[in-house]
């Protein structure tokens, strides 16, 4: 079976990723062995997009999130914190008076 987004097949998890973000994953992470030179032109790569699409980061979080609920849904419950020992919450009493 072959899944195409937009138009392009995706054969990976990375293209998946690639394909949702519009741009590299290694553009954001960066690639092994880069050069400064290389580093600092994808740095400026990455702030062109970002000032062309401010709401980028809130798409990719919105995207996370959504990958998150549907195949680690676990993630997502609330876990109350521990009480931490020796601190009490203010006693109401005389708080009226």
């Amino acid at each position: 079976m072959r899944t195409y987004i937009g138009g392009h097949q995706a054969v990976s998890v990375n293209d998946f990723i690639e394909l949702a973000l519009g741009t590299p994953l290694e553009l954001w992470l960066g690639a092994e062995g880069e050069t400064e030179e290389e580093r600092a032109a994808r740095l400026d790569a990455a702030r062109d997009i970002l000032a062309d699409n401010p709401d980028l980061p809130d798409d990719v979080t919105r995207v996370v999130a959504e990958v998150i609920e549907a195949h680690a849904p676990e993630l997502f419950n609330v876990v109350p914190l521990p009480r931490l020992a020796g601190r009490r919450r203010p006693s109401r009493k005389g708080a009226a008076a």
